[in-house]
């Protein structure tokens, strides 16, 4: 979908984000106005990813980009890839410390800051793209991550969704829980302290090293994203083997994260831009993804010739009792934690019960 009818189909434009004022008669809105427009603001945005690279560091450039368009220049916003200025695992910290004024990451990336963050990315065995929207939209997951972020000087919005995940690459057969013991494996976040609990070395490799890790045998497997960005790194030429589904990342949001003393400088309608434009890049991300896994998918089938694998059932319940471990340890380590833990869990269970009744049924019958 080109992205200016994008931006039509979800209602959001520079009138919408209050921009239209400007066509107020009055001499004081004329004369306010005329102030606003020559008010101009300048913002640097780091990512996780490599610069320009598909969907995730293409979606940020897009962000920026209309952010551009909505404010119509007054708020213009460069991007930076991952090394360019500061490495892809330090954006949070340059976002905290003022050093640019925005991120395009995932949550899971900063449990080391605190493990509780790692609800606001994926859980293994969890909720869904479309599940995961919901509870932070609508079901308080957004607000309880303010709070969370809020001590490092932080405002945090979702900016997209992987949707689904592979399960990974490996050069072995993963035939039995046994294949697990000592594999280093690329896998972060809750997912990887399943994998550790499994016997497993989970690694936390940033995406432009992974052919390289994953060919010269630093890692043994590793999962990335999907088909689309799986290609796109040449991952089919370092590993056998392709395995579905991905258990460890049902559907994993992308932040946007915001310095709030920089966001407080911006006058209402550009942070009122910001916040739209963050609700329009989560929704563009997620389609583009649907729109090119597929394609993918056949490219690597078709004429890679690449082998696709399903994790052994016994290997896919065990997993799952080691997440619903990992998980109830985590929410466990204090009052926040659980807050959210029982928050998140509560949503995903009566999601659940309408997910077995539509779309899963659905599909079933598809």
């Amino acid at each position: 979908m080109e992205r200016r009818h994008f931006l039509r189909y979800l209602g959001i434009g520079a009138a919408s984000a209050g921009i239209s004022a400007c066509g107020q008669e009055s001499s004081t809105a004329a004369a306010s106005c005329e102030e606003t427009t020559q008010e101009t603001f300048e913002w640097k945005m780091v990512t996780t990813w490599p610069k320009n690279f598909p969907v995730l560091g293409t979606g940020a450039e897009y962000f920026a980009q209309i952010i551009n368009e909505m404010s119509n220049g007054r708020l213009t916003v460069k991007v930076y890839g991952a090394g360019e200025i500061v490495p892809a695992f330090e954006s949070f910290d340059a976002v905290s410390d003022g050093t640019v004024e925005m991120a395009h990451g995932s949550a899971y990336y900063w449990k080391g800051k605190n493990p509780a963050f790692q609800f606001f990315s994926t859980v293994p065995f969890g909720m869904s793209a479309n599940e995961m929207n919901a509870w932070l939209y609508f079901g308080g997951g957004l607000e309880l991550w303010q709070r969370a972020y809020e001590p490092f000087g932080l405002e945090p919005m979702p900016a997209g969704n992987t949707g689904v995940q592979m399960g990974g690459w490996f050069n072995k057969e993963i035939n039995s829980l046994d294949d697990l013991r000592g594999l280093k494996m690329r896998i972060p976040g809750l997912g990887g302290e399943v994998l550790r609990k499994a016997g497993g070395t989970p690694v936390n490799v940033p995406g432009g090293d992974l052919f390289m890790s994953l060919k010269t045998g630093v890692i043994d497997a590793t999962e990335w994203v999907g088909p689309y960005n799986d290609l796109a790194f040449g991952l089919n030429d370092a590993a056998k083997y392709y395995y579905s589904p991905g258990w460890h990342e049902p559907g994993t949001a992308m932040e946007c994260i915001i310095n709030k003393a920089a966001m407080a400088k911006l006058p209402a309608d550009l942070q009122s831009i910001v916040r739209n434009a963050a609700r329009v890049t989560n929704s563009y991300i997620m389609l583009e993804y649907a729109a090119e896994n597929k394609n993918a998918l056949e490219e690597l089938v078709k004429k890679q010739g690449v082998e696709i694998r399903s994790f052994p059932n016994d290997v896919v319940e065990k997993l799952r009792e080691l997440s619903a471990q990992v998980v109830s340890e985590l929410a466990e380590q204090d009052e926040f934690s659980q807050e959210i833990y029982d928050s998140y869990s509560k949503f995903a269970n009566k999601s659940k019960a309408w997910y077995k009744l539509s779309e899963q049924a659905y599909l079933n019958i598809r």
